[in-house]
């Protein structure tokens, strides 16, 4: 059999390989180690538990303001046909439904106007606007995803429609639950994106509880989280509303 030689030189060449590799591992571990330690010793954001180390959130609010800047109201979330919509939908939460005392037939949306007059609008009235339907696959924030139908009135016309040109210019829109226990804050590109909806139905029928019943708002360029139930008010502000999910250390833009 030949004897197979390995030359002193190509053992030390993987040798030395070797060592780099490992001086290597060793710094960035060190170094990931320290900003680890640095960043746990920041200041938090002021969140409702606590929130997140000061300079993540600015990190983010640095990624929304890329974002927004990005944003193409044109661009188009894919649409599917009914055929392919989920017979039985996914429940992604309940914060804001559980409230025992809420009666669907004595529901009204409270919309808040820019000179601090309000107004109560039924679900007859808004269902008396042009009717638009959406089948889009519905993400999760959790990592699962599902293709839905959903019918409602479009938060574009809805503005053109109550005369809301004034607060369609501020920069954010804030919603709420009845009980304001779970609360939302959009962005105004994303809230007028034409594919963004008030809904009152899903698959073809009416909204039921679990699902926002009577009315909820489906932003299909949102993760779900944003996806308010139970609509009961609606406000508009140039400073970012309370958002339920970012005051727990979650990003407020929340875009896909």
């Amino acid at each position: 059999m030949k004897e197979i030689k390995i030359e002193e030189k190509e053992v030390s060449k993987y040798t030395r390989r070797s060592w780099l590799a490992f001086v290597n591992l060793f710094v960035l571990s060190g170094a990931g180690i320290a900003g680890w330690r640095g960043l746990s010793t920041q200041p938090l954001d002021g969140g409702i538990l606590g929130g997140i180390p000061t300079p993540l959130r600015k990190g983010l609010e640095t990624n929304e303001k890329l974002f927004r800047s990005t944003f193409n109201n044109l661009k188009l979330i894919k649409e599917y046909p009914k055929s392919e919509a989920a017979k039985k939908v996914r429940v992604n939460g309940a914060v804001g439904l559980e409230e025992a005392s809420f009666e669907p037939t004595q529901w009204t949306l409270d919309l808040q106007k820019a000179d601090n007059k309000s107004q109560s609008i039924t679900l007859v009235e808004l269902k008396k606007l042009p009717k638009t339907e959406i089948i889009y696959n519905f993400k999760c924030i959790e990592g699962w995803s599902q293709i839905s139908w959903w019918g409602g009135v479009r938060f574009v016309d809805f503005c053109n429609h109550f005369g809301l040109n004034k607060e369609a210019q501020m920069q954010y829109v804030g919603m709420c639950t009845p009980d304001q226990e779970y609360y939302v804050g959009i962005d105004r590109e994303s809230a007028l994106h034409p594919q963004t909806i008030l809904a009152y139905e899903m698959n073809g029928k009416p909204l039921i509880a679990e699902h926002g019943a009577p009315l909820r708002l489906i932003i299909p360029v949102k993760y779900g989280v944003k996806s308010l139930k139970r609509i009961g008010s609606i406000y508009f502000d140039n400073e970012k509303p309370s958002d339920y999910w970012a005051e727990r250390g979650y990003d407020y833009y929340i875009g896909h």
